[in-house]
């Protein structure tokens, strides 16, 4: 897999997205030059990609984590309430069912999905967890 761009993605405080060269440090700011970027990965909770994770009642800080499955048809998010979610992605419509939820007892703040599971072997792992 060949880029030919390298860019980094920052969600700041006030919740705007940013995007960088690497190693330039220089901001991204065509929006489409933006959208053709292919991302490696995906741990941003910001964007057209994502709006469906945020509930009618989230607040802007209740999301905390997200992150894209390696074949970039999952997505799984992490809460200040211990929910951890399970969506179809991209979800660009706002209030998206999930696919999937699992009550943690305490906030999440980091999550990532290994590649080697399918939904279904996601699905049967949160099932079997105690938490």
């Amino acid at each position: 897999c060949k880029f030919s761009v390298v860019t980094s993605k920052v969600s700041t405080g006030s919740y705007k997205r940013q995007v960088y060269e690497v190693p330039s440090g220089k901001q991204l700011v065509d929006q489409a030059v933006i959208d053709r970027i292919t991302w490696a990965t995906w741990t941003s909770v910001l964007g057209d990609e994502v709006i469906g994770i945020w509930s009618r009642h989230a607040e802007k800080a209740d999301v905390n984590c997200a992150c894209v499955s390696h074949s970039g048809i999952n997505l799984v998010t992490g809460d200040d309430f211990g929910m951890v979610k399970l969506f179809d992605f991209p979800c660009p419509e706002k209030f998206v069912r999930t696919c999937f939820c699992m009550v943690t007892t305490t906030s999440t703040v980091d999550i990532r999905l290994l590649s080697c599971f399918s939904r279904r072997h996601m699905m049967e792992i949160f099932s079997s967890l105690n938490l």
